[in-house]
């Protein structure tokens, strides 16, 4: 037993009756024991009490030092040679999720051209995203019941189903609907990638598992649209579908043949899933999406078909609160949000989904129509995010060893709230560095607040409950996407529509999408009108910048006033998911 300053105190004693169960005379959210607050290193004895985590098994601390990392040895794999292919196939997997979100854009006029449709194209990209958001907790909660190997393949297979479909779609709603499996599949490979990735590495290891990951995904987002655009252009659009075969052949390979998850006990009862709660899940997220999506593109905001999906989300998510309440083992648990770490996280990673709408959407409209870039480089502007992210996020380590997950991630979510307020008092109309040097550094910032935050909660539970837990976490995320490109698109029509009202010359545009069509056409407009038109555009995306910088004071104010001062990690005492609830807890720095 030892206490350092500034580093984590183990605790030593008896646990019973599951991860989290404690009982003491402290105060404060993690401490187990006699002593005071989140610091205190005493022995006490759990009693499942207060927020006890679900399990059977007991440990017993022993008191050894857990090493710097403060964890044994992975639950899954444990060599780093037997690790490899598994981490390739996480790669791939990554890469076909991600990829398969961005590819198609630049493929929409080939694609309306062969299949029609034009009206509900923007669905090709709305189903996707539907079916990956919706069915996150559905696939945190089955790996955490059946295992993670089962999931990944389930989800690999399912994906490239839907790859074949799409690929062979006749019509516009085909392709639509088979977007929508492609998505079902899709929600697997994101949720249990990053699971497993935690199963496979200890806490010292993580950041380099999880920067590899991030900068496939970024990679991947940067380079689909590239992809599908050459694809589109000198083969057939049918083939953006159909390179995902030989890639998710190799997943799938490689997974089947060495991803070796530990043997599990046969439970006394056979689980139950959570249908009920699974369906109710399922369709609000689909009714709450539809409507962020939709609303103010297809229909407007005060319109009845946005109010009547508002309100059926609305009591639907009510029906979803009593299902789960009641079922034995439910799809979203009600420890995810009592957990004070966990909902902390959630609401912080939420918050910044919401705000990258800010760089990934408008900064591209705001290269192209106000420094008048080529699509080319308006790409290269955004994608410089990418170089720094993963950097950050792999030496981010290195900061919460010392200072703590939590004081790291506001550090990170601090600097990115200082440079999201520096983009409206960039020069008009500046110079292309300008912007992306501020991305540069928005990257860094971003990479040193989200990996720990990821890595710090992962940490917090067993293996029982890793998958759920992460799930969760992505789930936020992506519902914070989908808000903010509604909030953030209202923004900016709102303020091009207030600038167009005031022009001094009339048969302007009226919408953003419109105004960067002709934008895009120099002979279209004089020379004052397309000054006052980029004048106006830059106003848009300086108001859009100003809300994204609300959205990081919003993740600042959750792990402020909602996330314990020291997470409280655990130090799992066995390589095996039966050993899941047998674990030493142990608080890390702030």
């Amino acid at each position: 037993m030892r206490q350092c300053p500034g580093r984590y105190v183990h605790r030593e004693g008896n646990l019973v009756g599951g991860t989290d169960s404690r009982s003491d005379t402290g105060t404060g959210d993690t401490d187990a024991g006699t002593g005071t607050g989140d610091t205190d290193a005493g022995t006490g004895t759990g009693t499942g009490s207060g927020d006890s985590r679900p399990g059977t098994a007991a440990g017993t601390g022993s008191g050894a030092d857990p090493g710097p990392d403060g964890t044994s040895a992975p639950p899954a794999l444990t060599t780093p040679r037997g690790r490899r292919p598994v981490v390739a196939a996480l790669m791939l997997g990554m890469a076909l999720a991600a990829i398969d979100g961005t590819i198609v854009s630049t493929a929409v006029p080939q694609i309306v051209g062969d299949l029609g449709g034009f009206t509900v194209f923007s669905w090709l990209f709305s189903g996707y995203l539907l079916a990956v958001t919706v069915t996150l907790p559905l696939y945190g909660k089955l790996s955490d019941t059946f295992g993670r190997k089962p999931v990944l393949i389930a989800g690999i297979v399912l994906f490239l189903i839907g790859s074949v479909l799409c690929a062979a779609a006749w019509n516009m709603a085909a392709l639509i609907a088979f977007r929508v499996v492609q998505g079902l599949g899709g929600g697997a490979l994101q949720g249990t990638v990053q699971t497993i990735a935690a199963d496979l590495y200890p806490l010292r290891e993580r950041p380099r598992i999880q920067a590899k990951l991030s900068t496939v995904w970024a990679t991947a987002s940067v380079a689909g649209p590239v992809a599908g655009g050459l694809l589109a252009g000198y083969a057939d659009w049918r083939w953006i579908f159909l390179i995902n075969l030989p890639v998710g052949a190799v997943a799938l390979w490689l997974v089947v043949r060495h991803l070796h998850e530990p043997a599990r006990p046969r439970p006394a009862a056979r689980p139950r899933v959570d249908w009920a709660g699974a369906l109710t899940v399922f369709a609000t997220g689909t009714l709450l999406l539809t409507a962020l999506v939709q609303g103010g593109v297809a229909w407007p905001w005060l319109s009845a078909p946005s109010l009547v999906l508002f309100g059926a989300s609305a009591v639907l998510a009510a029906l979803t609160v009593v299902v789960e309440r009641r079922a034995a083992e439910p799809i979203i648990p009600g420890w995810v949000w009592r957990r004070r770490t966990i909902a902390s996280v959630n609401l912080a990673l939420g918050a910044m989904g919401l705000l990258m709408i800010a760089p990934t959407v408008f900064l591209p409209t705001y290269a192209q129509s106000v420094l008048g870039l080529g699509p080319i480089a308006a790409g290269f502007v955004l994608s410089v995010m990418t170089l720094s992210w993963p950097v950050s996020a792999a030496l981010s380590d290195r900061v919460y060893n010392r200072i703590g997950f939590r004081l790291t991630a506001i550090i990170g979510m601090s600097a990115a709230l200082l440079i999201l307020l520096a983009f409206p008092f960039l020069p008009y109309p500046g110079e292309p560095w300008h912007p992306a040097l501020l991305m540069l550094l928005l990257g860094a910032a971003l990479g040193l607040f989200q990996l720990p935050l990821i890595v710090g909660v992962q940490s917090t539970v067993g293996w029982a409950e890793r998958g759920t837990t992460t799930a969760s976490v992505l789930f936020c995320r992506q519902v914070g996407q989908s808000i903010g490109a509604a909030l953030f698109g209202a923004v900016a029509n709102s303020v091009l529509a207030a600038r167009l009202l005031d022009a001094p010359v009339t048969g302007l545009p009226d919408d953003l999408d419109a105004v960067t069509r002709a934008l895009d056409d120099p002979g279209a407009l004089s020379a004052a009108a397309t000054d006052y038109l980029r004048r106006a555009v830059d106003a848009a995306v300086d108001h859009v910048y100003i809300g994204a910088a609300g959205a990081a004071a919003l993740a600042l104010l959750a792990l402020i006033t909602l996330a314990p001062r020291r997470f409280p990690v655990i130090t799992e005492t066995a390589a095996a998911p039966e050993s899941a609830g047998a674990a030493d807890r142990q608080d890390t720095p702030s």
